[in-house]
């Protein structure tokens, strides 16, 4: 492989949605690796001063994020369907993600728990979809294990990571200690691996 590129992602985040369904084939084509790394933007946002998505906050950019999702979806050829509630509660998903890259399955159960909320219209935050994902990938239990103390603090490290790492919003990709951020981004960040 040709090196490496970090991807940051929240499971609320509607451009980490297309980021994380189209990433590997991206990658694959650059023989460049991909390091998923879940994280939580809330205290990001937080330390910023805000308490919702800027795209509730700001209702124009709302509006035309929805519909840019909507036309980019369409050109990639990804599913989409607007979620009733945004930003989804991510926190459980975040830390299942964790027990699944740990069993081998992570891209596999974050690509599941995106189209869950981004393509089915289903509630992330609740413990029966993210055990109705595991079971599709044999992991058993997978909302108990998330909710370990090991798990608890690894997300934890993740979020403080992320912050050290100047990260404001997500999809964010670090390749050799470079930010570049979003998903008109992603074909940037992964020539860069390669320069």
């Amino acid at each position: 492989m040709a090196g490496e590129v970090e991807f940051w992602f929240d499971f609320a985040s509607t451009y980490s949605y297309l980021c994380a369904m189209r990433i590997e084939e991206e990658a694959a084509r650059r023989d460049v690796t991909v390091r998923w790394r879940p994280f939580l933007l809330g205290p990001i946002f937080a330390a910023q001063g805000w308490n919702d998505s800027p795209f509730n906050i700001y209702p124009a950019k709302g509006r035309y994020m929805w519909r840019d999702l909507e036309r980019r979806a369409q050109r990639l050829g990804i599913a989409f369907r607007k979620p009733e509630v945004f930003p989804q509660a991510s926190l459980l998903a975040a830390r299942a993600a964790l027990v699944a890259f740990d069993a081998g399955q992570g891209p596999a159960f974050c690509k599941a728990v995106f189209a869950a909320a981004f393509a089915e219209g289903q509630d992330i935050s609740a413990p029966a979809t993210i055990e109705r994902i595991g079971e599709t990938l044999e992991l058993r239990d997978v909302s108990k294990a998330a909710v370990s103390p090991d798990i608890k603090d690894r997300l934890r490290a993740h979020v403080e990571e992320a912050i050290a790492n100047g990260l404001f919003g997500a999809p964010s990709f670090r390749v050799k200690g470079e930010l570049f951020w979003g998903d008109d981004r992603l074909e940037d960040a992964l020539d860069r691996v390669r320069a």
